[in-house]
């Protein structure tokens, strides 16, 4: 039973119940409901499908992570960091057919949730962290400048041929210029947006409902749509059936590669979102669990006539404010949308497009992120202008290959911190204890024949040879004929058999010039390594000691030398 508590939090949340709760959670339920509509709507449009599926996508996935999920007050559905990614696959090879495209975005949805489920059981939730800060800012500042490009046709009343962010600023700019905007949507969009930014530290006005139902009431009371406003139309009614969504061997690729693209965006949001709010309430975070509570909610999705989705960094607050204390809240906003599909759905007929434009302009602005970049400038440049690269390459190259090259950049990065580490030769400075860097410390005084070499990171593959090269550059660089090398192993937190291999040869061309090599706080996992790649026994117990100041006074003694004060 502990067991499939493990695997399913919700039925944990449940057990420990309390019916106090009950009031709160029904209550943001309803608050909750009034968002989950419009936004849902607004996302699915984005992402290049009929507004229902925005709904069929927000009501399974919230079920579904009640049971699965280990957050008691995220809110999961339809995001905009994910919208331009779905809708550069959709665009590409399901724009003029929508079953296609609904089919394109709920095969995307199971390739998303696939890749969370099995990455949660192999405990890989761990793999955002590789990337840093600055990449993500990057991708996340191109995705919110893409999405906001997306949506000025809609918003300015007019349509383009969509060819990428450049080319889409270049075709909305000429129609601009040819005087193609339409007064009333542009007022309408306009309307919204200002209100929405304008509510947004609000926590007793929804700012999205209000704009939203003023705009459509708007419409509908003038009949604007006759003025060239475009509406959303006949909504069908009805709950999410479940549906194979069956495509294509043309589009398995570009399918299977967005998929990743979106389990990768959307668990990287979901791990900072939920990781935030566990902090603030003071519930334990579980990565892995968050992986496949995500991944279940894909899945579901997937099957349900919905489309990709994540956690939502602007429902979630809406949640929490309405006083929410447990999943149940995202049930009961599940239940109402259900319900408006099933006894109301000629509500949303007079929903306007420049209005649904609004709210993903709102959210992606929502995305950018500017002021920690003003920092990161000030404190490390090059981290900045990394930052830049992803956000050039995302609106340059699209949503997905600019994913692809955050996550090439990000590996570059971390492979270049153990690449080209620092390294340094030790002395003892006078006044200071212990060993120091002599170039931060010029004067800091070396023992005769010994050579103290500290390596500042672990030892492997591409960092090898250059450990080599720098170890026998210190040799040549003593101002005394060299007896022994103390490598201050400390930070070497691991070997492979590539710089196994390499120690060997080192060992070999010290040896060749009568030089002893030694080691120094070496940690016993990386000793046990040295043991299976036979190295152990080739330095021998005297090969090693428990500290730099061992090392040195056995050298002193071998030696009958005098050790330094």
């Amino acid at each position: 039973m502990q067991r499939l508590v493990a695997w399913l939090p919700g039925l944990a949340t449940l057990s420990e119940y309390r019916i106090a709760w009950l009031h709160r959670d029904a209550m943001a339920g309803v608050v909750l409901t009034t968002m989950l509509a419009p936004v849902g709507i607004a996302y699915a449009v984005a992402s290049g499908l009929p507004g229902v599926y925005g709904l069929y996508a927000t009501i399974v996935p919230l079920l579904v992570y009640a049971i699965f999920g280990p957050s008691r007050i995220l809110v999961l559905g339809p995001d905009s960091s994910l919208a331009p990614i779905i809708l550069a696959v959709v665009v590409a090879h399901g724009a003029s057919d929508p079953a296609r495209a609904v089919a394109i975005a709920g095969a995307m949805a199971l390739v998303s949730g696939l890749v969370c489920i099995l990455a949660g059981v192999l405990r890989l939730g761990f793999v955002t962290e590789l990337l840093s800060k600055p990449i993500r800012y990057g991708y996340m500042n191109g995705i919110a400048l893409t999405v906001l490009i997306s949506q000025l046709p809609k918003l300015f009343g007019f349509s383009i041929e969509a060819g990428g962010p450049l080319r889409d600023i270049w075709e909305i700019g000429s129609a601009i210029f040819a005087g193609k905007i339409n007064g009333p949507s542009l007022a309408v969009g306009a309307g919204v947006l200002a209100v929405i930014l304008g509510l947004k530290g609000s926590k007793l006005l929804p700012g999205v409902l209000i704009a939203v139902v003023g705009a459509t009431a708007i419409v509908g009371i003038f009949d604007l749509s006759k003025e060239g406003v475009a509406v959303l139309g006949s909504v069908p009614g009805g709950l999410p059936a479940f549906r194979v969504p069956w495509i294509t061997m043309d589009d398995l690729g570009p399918v299977i590669i967005g998929g990743v693209a979106v389990a990768l965006v959307s668990f990287a949001d979901t791990s900072v979102l939920s990781r935030a709010y566990a902090a603030r309430l003071g519930h334990p975070v579980n990565p892995n669990q968050e992986m496949v509570g995500l991944g279940a909610a894909n899945f579901a999705a997937g099957f349900f006539q919905g489309f990709p989705i994540s956690s939502s960094s602007s429902r979630t607050p809406v949640a929490e404010a309405a006083g929410a204390k447990t999943q149940l809240s995202g049930v009961v906003g599940a239940l109402g949308v259900a319900i408006l599909l099933v006894a109301a759905p000629d509500l949303l007929e007079h929903l306007p497009t420049p209005a649904l434009a609004a709210v993903v302009i709102a959210s992606a602005i929502g995305l950018l992120e500017i002021s920690d970049l003003r920092r990161i400038w000030r404190i490390q440049r090059w981290e900045f202008w990394l930052s830049i690269l992803c956000l050039v390459g995302v609106a340059a190259l699209g949503a997905v290959p600019g994913i692809g090259l955050a996550v090439g950049v990000a590996i570059i990065e971390f492979l270049w911190d153990g690449w080209r580490p620092h390294s340094a030769i030790l002395g003892r400075p006078q006044g200071v204890s212990g060993w120091h860097d002599t170039a931060r410390y010029p004067d800091a005084r070396k023992i005769p024949g010994l050579v103290l070499f500290r390596w500042d990171a672990p030892l492997f593959f591409a960092n090898a040879e250059l450990f080599e090269e720098r170890v026998l550059l210190a040799v040549e660089s003593s101002p005394s004929p060299v007896r022994q090398v103390i490598v201050a192993a400390e930070p070497v937190t691991s070997i492979d058999v590539t710089a196994a291999d390499t120690l060997m040869e080192l060992l070999d061309k010290l040896e060749a010039r009568n030089i002893e090599l030694r080691l120094a706080e070496l940690k016993d996992p990386v000793k046990d390594k040295f043991k299976r790649f036979e190295l152990y026994e080739r330095f021998g117990d005297d090969g090693f000691h428990p500290t730099i100041e061992a090392a040195v006074a056995a050298y002193c003694s071998a030696h009958a030398i005098e050790p330094l004060p």
